[in-house]
């Protein structure tokens, strides 16, 4: 049974068994002799569905992880032995052959016939697997389900159980995601710290020439790169600071309009449109900046006398930032929707003006959600990468005119990871320090942040 279906029909017969427990538990309440039951009758169902479904999904989730390693190494076994002694190299390319015929993957008319047969081998060993796993699996969660149906009684605490089984749930999942950030930061400090040991720390960081290309000879021109990250970072933060320019004004000023000002069929009606926005792909903002809105710029400038480049950063920073207005603007006025009416009523009950509540009153009780909104739109400035590559170019060019092409540090990470790249090599390492610059200028800037929003929030009771 393929894992997708095995899946469906443990859950299926977890719901039958909580609408079981929950019927259990409606007869045990009325008997005769009848005894207050410590807990809701879906509690019991819910504790039911539980029993049914962790073991089930627990032993599928462990062939799962298993099988592929576990087969694997049997049939490869089969294959040494015919192949003889085969170095570790040889081996691993002989089981991502066998691991192609198995997903069919094949490129050529010509098959090895050991290989063919582990090819084989492995699958009717992964059919008896899953059918085992199966059976296995949905009769674990029968017996269970019977089991914790055979204890519904008016003593059980079926609530306590399931509320833990809850809690301990969101703890499981608010632990991975933990460990999962800790990993990620761990992957690139540690590709980091290989860059560094090729390429002085002071050298990337305050270097003002990017050139990360490295020849293939050493008597080639330019064999050793440049890595100075300056330029980067002064494109990323020009296209950010373009585009926030434009978004939070406009964002903030149309979250203000709608929840203060406009009327509920107005709101009706732009609010969704206004969030279409978000929706647009990157892709379809880049070919508007590249084909409109570029071209648009340089004709003003010719007109003007001055020198505009095809892709500039003005051009990638005024559409980003019309991408990034939803965000600002629909937090925003969620934000200073929920401020409460009681704040307004008493503003205005002192003599305040519309204006002067929203200024003196609402604005300082919704920044720490304002900020919040704020800081989204600059993460989403800085990690945008198709509108810069299509409007504001590749060139690291350490310049301060928006009228000019520039680059940004994600750009930068894709162009450098694109195509076959060995890991040894400081052009590739480059991307793991930039991912690492990165990250060191979102956390200062969340940092900066809190401290705004702790110094100047108010605060009332």
């Amino acid at each position: 049974m393929p894992p997708l279906l095995l899946i469906t029909a443990v859950l299926v017969l977890s719901t039958l068994a909580f609408w079981q427990g929950k019927r259990r538990a409606f007869a045990v309440s009325q008997r005769e002799d009848f005894v207050k039951m410590h807990s809701r009758p879906g509690y019991y169902g819910m504790l039911t569905a539980l029993w049914c479904a962790l073991p089930a999904l627990l032993i599928v989730i462990i062939w799962q992880v298993a099988a592929d390693p576990l087969l694997i190494r049997i049939v490869m076994d089969g294959v040494g032995e015919t192949k003889g002694s085969l170095s570790p190299e040889q081996l691993n390319l002989l089981v991502n052959d066998v691991r192609n015929l198995v997903s069919g993957n094949v490129f050529g008319q010509q098959i090895d016939p050991v290989l063919q047969s582990a090819a084989d081998r492995y699958i009717g060993l992964m059919s008896i697997g899953n059918t085992a796993t199966a059976a296995l699996a949905l009769s674990t969660g029968l017996v269970a389900a019977y089991l914790a149906y055979s204890r519904i009684r008016p003593t059980l605490r079926a609530r306590n159980h399931v509320e833990l089984a809850i809690e301990v749930a969101l703890t499981l999942c608010s632990t991975f995601a933990i460990f999962i950030t800790v990993g990620i930061v761990l992957s690139v400090l540690f590709e980091s710290i290989r860059f560094f040991q090729q390429v002085p720390f002071f050298d990337f960081l305050f270097g003002l020439k990017w050139s990360p290309q490295m020849a293939i000879r050493a008597d080639q021109t330019g064999s050793s790169g440049s890595f100075g990250a300056i330029p980067v970072l002064t494109g990323t933060f020009l296209i950010s600071g373009i585009a926030m320019a434009i978004a939070v004004p406009f964002g903030l000023m149309s979250a203000i309009y709608l929840s203060e000002y406009a009327g509920p069929k107005f709101r009706a009606v732009v609010k969704p449109l206004l969030e279409i926005l978000a929706g647009i792909p990157t892709v379809v903002y880049g070919f508007f900046a590249a084909l409109v809105v570029a071209p648009f710029i340089r004709d003003m400038g010719y007109r003007f006398g001055l020198s505009v480049s095809s892709e500039s950063a003005l051009a990638a920073g005024l559409v980003m930032g019309i991408m990034i207005i939803p965000f600002v603007s629909s937090l925003s006025d969620d934000v200073i929707n929920a401020v409460p009416q009681a704040m307004r009523d008493g503003s205005y009950g002192l003599g305040a003006t519309k204006s002067e509540t929203i200024k003196l009153v609402i604005l300082p009780a919704a920044l720490p959600g304002i900020v919040g909104s704020i800081l989204l739109a600059v993460s989403r400035a800085i990690g945008e990468t198709m509108i810069v590559v299509m409007a504001a170019g590749l060139a690291a060019n350490l310049t301060a005119n928006p009228l000019q092409a520039v680059t940004t540090v994600t750009v930068q990470i894709v162009t450098l990871l694109v195509g076959d790249q060995e890991f040894d090599s400081p052009k590739t390492l480059a991307a793991f320090a930039l991912g690492l610059l990165l990250f060191v200028v979102t956390l200062v800037l969340n940092v900066i942040a809190l401290y705004v929003v702790r110094k100047y929030r108010e605060e009332y009771e």
